[in-house]
């Protein structure tokens, strides 16, 4: 008998199994049963809307990442300015001073700020940082114009995830978020292609029977992932 998908499934595992009972059901000659068809119209509509929302929610992950990654650069220009103030050739700490002086109108609080507000400041410093007497002090200090670059670099790549997150972020005023569309799909599955399919199984085995089957390796697979996920953050009982 097919077993009802487990609802303890991760977004992502109850839309990966539900993509392959789509592929599943295309390879089949059972379009011509409008109850089944009707069942899997309404289980592509909300499949599409669950792998919308989770990349939603991955541009916003992305968008996270990439923030940090320039923070990171941001603390590395810091802490290696802070190391050659105290270097023992006056020329290299001289150097470090100069480009001290236009850090420190920044400083590392600008790491708190708001995305859009450390954007901006990060533009400025990076303009602040071009330019030609602060380029020549920076020239003496190694490894400094490496980290320049790299935040450069980690910078645009911010923006450039900035935008695809305010895209997919316009669009959650019309479109559901996973969690919302979660129990839908669950219902769906459990509710409807399982109950169905289990009793179509029955009646008429060899039209249904390869698809049931199919059908139940495909929740059996996810249930396992599911059960192994589940014994190890169970927590050791060390009593």
């Amino acid at each position: 008998m097919i077993d009802k998908l487990m609802t303890a499934s991760r977004v992502t595992e109850l839309d990966a199994a539900s993509m392959r009972m789509l592929g599943a059901y295309q390879t089949t000659s059972l379009s011509s049963d409008p109850h089944l068809s009707a069942m899997f119209t309404e289980l592509e509509s909300l499949s599409a809307a669950l792998t919308a929302a989770i990349n939603r929610s991955k541009a916003e992950s992305d968008l996270e990442e990439k923030d940090e990654a320039r923070d990171t650069q941001i603390r590395a220009l810091y802490y290696l300015v802070m190391g050659f103030l105290h270097h023992p050739d006056a020329a290299i700490q001289q150097a470090a001073e100069t480009v001290d002086k236009v850090f420190e109108k920044y400083g590392l609080r600008i790491i708190g700020e708001s995305y859009a507000s450390e954007s901006s400041l990060i533009a400025s410093l990076l303009v602040d940082l071009a330019k030609q007497k602060i380029q020549d002090a920076i020239a003496l200090l190694p490894g400094c114009a490496d980290v320049i670059t790299a935040l450069q670099t980690t910078q645009q790549a911010f923006e450039a995830t900035r935008i695809a997150y305010e895209q997919e972020k316009a669009q959650e005023s019309t479109q559901a978020s996973a969690t919302k569309l979660k129990p839908g799909l669950f219902a769906l599955i459990n509710d409807k292609i399982v109950v169905y399919m289990r009793a179509m199984e029955i009646v008429d085995v060899e039209t249904y029977g390869a698809f049931a089957r199919t059908i139940a390796t495909i929740i059996a697979e996810n249930n396992e992932v599911v059960k192994k996920r589940r014994k190890t953050e169970e927590p050791v009982d060390n009593s």
